[in-house]
């Protein structure tokens, strides 16, 4: 009998992406405080990796402590830009705030994934994209976040590249799944490895 799984997370991305790709799951979040662990992690000096991997698992843990007796999968996702971690919004001034500070430049989305089964880890992978915003205008900026807020106010990046976020970029470099928020491709191929998948 193939495992069952649990999704460790609210993300209603996460919980398409899986159903796209015929993953039945069921969905309990695993409600950490992330913004103390981020900051406890960071006055570690630990890597951007690091942090959305530990956030994963803590979102796992969280959920298979609670002794529901199926494979359980914690996600997180960090952005980091030159060393630092930022988070997701809270307003619309944040977002375009946020968003001046990252046009024309270079970040990183990271993507991990923890599967638990019982009370460990039995697999942990941690995916990479690389975004480069083009230099778009301060008039394009406030209309795109003002026509998209409520669509992106949940994103760390302020942006869904499924939407008109894609026009923010001029080069994107990782998978689109990364992007939204799972390393889908190397979690398919575990779950089918272990037979929780048909080969």
């Amino acid at each position: 009998m193939a495992d069952q799984i649990i999704l460790a997370s609210s993300s209603l991305i996460r919980a398409k992406l899986l159903q796209n790709a015929g993953v039945t799951c069921e969905i309990v979040p695993g409600r950490i405080d992330e913004i103390s662990i981020i900051r406890a992690l960071e006055a570690e000096d630990a890597s951007a990796r690091d942090i959305a991997d530990t956030l994963a698992e803590m979102k796992a843990r969280k959920v298979a402590e609670k002794g529901v007796g199926s494979l359980v999968l914690g996600c997180d996702q960090v952005l980091s830009f030159k060393g630092s971690i930022l988070s997701k919004p809270e307003t619309a001034k944040d977002a375009c705030n946020q968003l001046r500070i990252l046009r024309g430049e270079t970040h990183q989305l990271l993507s991990a994934a923890v599967v638990y089964e019982g009370l460990k880890p039995v697999w942990r992978y941690v995916g990479v994209a690389k975004l480069t915003m083009r230099d778009f205008s301060d008039d394009y900026l406030n209309a795109y976040v003002d026509r998209n807020w409520n669509s992106i106010c949940s994103s760390v990046g302020c942006y869904k590249i499924e939407e008109e976020g894609l026009r923010l970029f001029r080069m994107i470099q990782g998978d689109t799944f990364t992007i939204q928020g799972l390393p889908l491709l190397e979690l398919l191929s575990y779950l089918t490895l272990r037979g929780t998948l048909p080969t």
